[in-house]
C-alpha cells in the first residue's frame, strides 16, 4: 500500500460514513470522488460496496439495545417477530433482482453521467413530496405493517441505479406510505442491515480472487472511517431531519448534479 492509496481509502471511507444514511448516495459519490481521485486498485469495486460494512457497524453500535430486545424476544415476543419480518420483507426484493441485475448494474450505471441525472431527479422527487406529504400514519418504525414493509422493500430497488440513493429511496416511499419523518429514516437504517451485508458477501464472493494484502488492507481502512463517520451521522441525522425535513438534502441533490453535467459537457 503506498501512502496515497492509504489516503485516498481513508477519505473514500470517511464520504462513505458522511453520506450512506442521508438521502443522496453513498454510491454515486465513492465513484465520482474515487474517479476524480484516481483511486483504482485490484478489487476496486468489491472496496466501492465492502466499505460499507463500516456503516452498518455503527447501526449496530448506536441501536444495539433495541437489535438486543429483537433478537432476545424472537421466539416469545409478537413485537419482536413482527418487526423482524417486516424487515425481512422489506429486504428480499433487493436480494432477488440485486442477484439478478449486478452485472448490467455494475457495467453500465456505475458511471458519472446516470448519476447526475439520477441525482437530479431524485432531487426534484423529494421537493415534490416534501410539499405533498400525505397525513402521517404510522410513527414507530418497529411497528408498521408487513404490507408496508414489503412496498418500502420494492421502492428500495430503485437504488441499486447510482445517483438514486437506498436510504432516499426508502425514505421517499415510506412517507408516500404515511410514515413520519423520523420513523421513516430510522426504518431506513434498519433495512440498511440485511441489505449491506448481503451486498457486502456477495461482492466478497464475487471478487474473492482478485482481492490481495493490499485491497484487503485499503478495504480495512476505509471501513474503520466509514464506521467513524457514520456514528456521528446517525447520532445527528434524525434531529436535523426532525427540524429541517428533507429540503436540503433535494437542493444538494440538483446543485451537485448539474455540477457535474456542466463538467462533463465542457470536457
Amino acid at each position: 500500500m503506498n501512502p496515497t492509496d492509504i489516503l485516498t481509502a481513508l477519505l473514500l471511507g470517511l464520504i462513505e460514513g458522511l453520506t450512506e444514511f442521508l438521502p443522496i448516495s453513498s454510491t454515486g459519490h465513492l465513484i465520482l470522488f474515487s474517479q476524480m481521485l484516481g483511486f483504482k486498485v485490484p478489487g476496486y469495486d468489491a472496496f466501492i460496496v465492502m466499505i460499507q460494512l463500516g456503516a452498518i457497524f455503527a447501526i449496530c453500535f448506536v441501536y444495539y439495545e433495541k437489535l438486543w430486545r429483537v433478537t432476545a424476544g424472537l421466539s416469545s415476543d409478537p413485537w419482536a417477530r413482527q418487526f423482524a419480518a417486516g424487515i425481512i420483507l422489506a429486504f428480499l426484493p433487493a436480494m432477488i433482482i440485486g442477484v439478478l441485475a449486478h452485472g448490467f448494474i455494475k457495467s453500465v450505471l456505475f458511471a458519472p453521467l446516470p448519476i447526475a441525472i439520477a441525482l437530479i431527479v431524485g432531487g426534484f422527487v423529494i421537493i415534490l413530496v416534501e410539499r405533498n406529504l400525505p397525513t402521517p400514519r404510522y410513527t414507530e418504525s418497529d411497528a408498521l405493517p408487513l404490507s408496508v414493509c414489503f412496498r418500502i422493500g420494492m421502492i428500495q430497488c430503485l437504488a441499486m441505479i447510482p445517483g438514486v440513493s437506498r436510504s432516499g429511496a426508502t425514505i421517499i416511499g415510506a412517507l408516500l406510505m404515511g410514515v413520519e419523518r423520523k420513523a421513516a429514516a430510522e426504518f431506513s437504517f434498519f433495512l440498511a442491515l440485511p441489505t449491506m451485508a448481503g451486498a457486502f458477501a456477495y461482492d466478497a464472493y464475487k471478487n474473492w480472487d482478485v482481492l490481495t494484502m493490499d485491497s484487503a488492507g485499503l478495504i480495512a481502512i476505509g471501513l474503520l472511517a466509514a464506521f467513524a463517520a457514520a456514528y456521528v451521522v446517525v447520532r445527528v441525522v434524525l434531529d436535523f431531519i426532525g427540524r429541517h425535513g428533507f429540503m436540503p438534502f433535494a437542493y444538494y441533490r440538483i446543485a451537485l448534479g448539474s455540477a457535474i453535467l456542466a463538467v462533463l459537457y465542457a470536457i
